[in-house]
């Protein structure tokens, strides 16, 4: 990648949910997330300007979004709700996790090729094996209630303590058995939750 990330590993989830109690939907849940485990620069000491670091996270964001799309088998505009998040290692800070936001957003939009929708996201400081749920919303827009939820990540070796797991997570198809009303993916105009 860059100087300021070095990249240790990748880490893939995938889940397919066939039913979810009820009778089988037309096609299957599928949900991916896939994180990138990498060296914390700043891991261990208070740096004052730690801003240079998110415009070097862009090409990890649309390199974690194409493996995405490569778990679930589809090119972006197929992707239907995606999400974000990250874990530092113990000897960083919550400030670390939080240059993810930007470059995240950008990256993801860009290998899909375009999404109106706020990608949601969600952080943690916390010792390797540490889980996370990263919250799903509709690329479209973050009304639509069919389409939130998450999909559990972790690594068991990681994060180290002086490491950040960057994570970008998607969807095909929202929950199985959506039924609480509210905005559809056929509604969705401008105005309906996006950025």
């Amino acid at each position: 990648m860059t100087d300021l990330v070095k990249i240790r590993k990748y880490v893939t989830v995938v889940e397919e949910t066939v039913h979810d109690g009820g009778p089988a939907p037309a096609r299957p849940v599928i949900k991916a997330a896939v994180g990138g485990v990498i060296a914390n620069p700043y891991a261990g000491r208070h740096v004052p300007d730690i801003q240079p670091m998110m415009k070097a996270l862009e090409p990890l964001a649309v390199d974690l979004t194409h493996r995405v799309m490569q778990a679930l088998g589809v090119k972006g505009t197929d992707l239907e709700a995606y999400g974000k998040g990250a874990i530092v290692g113990l000897t960083g800070e919550l400030e670390h996790a939080a240059l993810w936001h930007q470059p995240s957003g950008f990256g993801i939009r860009h290998a899909m090729g375009g999404a109106r929708s706020i990608v949601p996201s969600t952080v943690k400081v916390a010792a390797a094996g540490a889980r996370i749920d990263i919250p799903l919303h509709h690329v479209g827009a973050a009304y639509v209630r069919s389409h939130f939820d998450a999909i559990e990540f972790c690594v068991p070796d990681g994060p180290k303590p002086d490491e950040i797991v960057f994570i970008v997570a998607a969807s095909i198809g929202g929950r199985p058995h959506a039924r609480v009303g509210g905005l559809t993916a056929a509604e969705i105009k401008v105005g309906d939750g996006q950025r």
